[in-house]
């Protein structure tokens, strides 16, 4: 009996290790990241990079800030978007799911297959240019960036398989007592389903804060433009600045530009407030992450 209760904890205490070199595998490079945006760029080539800065230096968050409207406002915009698709997102997605899950609805299988086969191909990059901006009429305004991500048949699928776990005769009785589809849907369906509309809210969330691709396409806008396009622009003329100074005639040292530490001081600024923010929601995202993977 010893010997077991020993096997059993030699067998966690491995486990334990392994996890804590696992957490600093994906703490360590964070760690590197900050302390490189906060490094000195003439300490940088000549000592390499180091978890702690040799140099201090905020140059290049001063460069980053120079003109702090324009990162305010790209972090409006970028707030908003993420805020309002978030929430539309998770609307349209529960609802296109809980209708798909329901098994007294006659087209489900039909409807589980059209929004499947969407996963397998895409109509293409010219068409979309031309619905978003013909059809739609939506370039150049703030739903360019909102609208191409607000239904996701990967998510409408993982969805799906979190609400058929949800037995059918709650829905039943709830309609025995009168209640309709509506308050079904807004009184028993989204609450039972807080772990899985955390849990990909977070994707969704992920997705708009990180988006790049719609602002290029569609905003031409200066006001419009969100935080990571314009991280974007930065770091593009970061590097062109720093390939031509040489070719310049300009009492200039390269070595005094910081566009190593500009890029990570970029990282830093896009994936701060999403770092702040998912240790709010880990326990509905950790309950959350086997999401319709066991079908009851």
């Amino acid at each position: 009996m010893q010997t077991e209760s020993n096997k059993v904890n030699w067998t966690g205490n491995c486990i334990n290790v392994l996890f804590c070199i696992l957490s600093l595998a994906l703490i360590v490079p964070l760690v590197l990241v900050i302390s490189i945006s906060f490094t000195e760029e003439k300490s940088l080539l000549t000592h390499g990079y180091h978890l702690f800065p040799k140099v201090f230096s905020t140059k290049a968050y001063e460069i980053i800030l120079n003109a702090p409207d324009a990162l305010i406002r790209a972090y409006g915009v970028t707030v908003f978007v993420t805020i309002v698709g978030t929430i539309v997102g998770l609307l349209f997605t529960t609802l296109t799911a809980y209708t798909m899950s329901r098994r007294d609805y006659r087209y489900r299988k039909i409807m589980t297959l059209y929004v499947f086969f969407t996963t397998l191909f895409g109509g293409g990059l010219v068409p979309f240019y031309i619905l978003i901006s013909q059809y739609l009429h939506l370039k150049d305004t703030i739903w360019a960036l909102i609208v191409p991500y607000l239904l996701s048949p990967f998510f409408v699928l993982v969805m799906k398989g979190f609400l058929d776990k949800l037995p059918l005769e709650i829905f039943e009785s709830a309609k025995i007592d009168g209640a309709n589809e509506w308050r079904i849907f807004f009184t028993m369906v989204l609450p039972l389903s807080i772990p899985a509309l955390v849990t990909i809210g977070l994707f969704i969330s992920f997705q708009y804060w990180n988006d790049w691709w719609l602002g290029l396409l569609f905003i031409d806008n200066q006001k419009l433009i969100p935080l990571q396009l314009l991280l974007y622009r930065v770091m593009s003329t970061i590097e062109f600045l720093s390939n031509n100074l040489a070719t310049v005639n300009v009492d200039f040292n390269l070595a005094d530009f910081p566009s190593l530490s500009a890029r990570m001081a970029m990282a830093v600024l896009a994936a701060g407030p999403m770092m702040f923010i998912f240790p709010m929601f880990q326990r509905f995202f950790i309950s959350g992450l086997t999401v319709g993977s066991i079908k009851g």
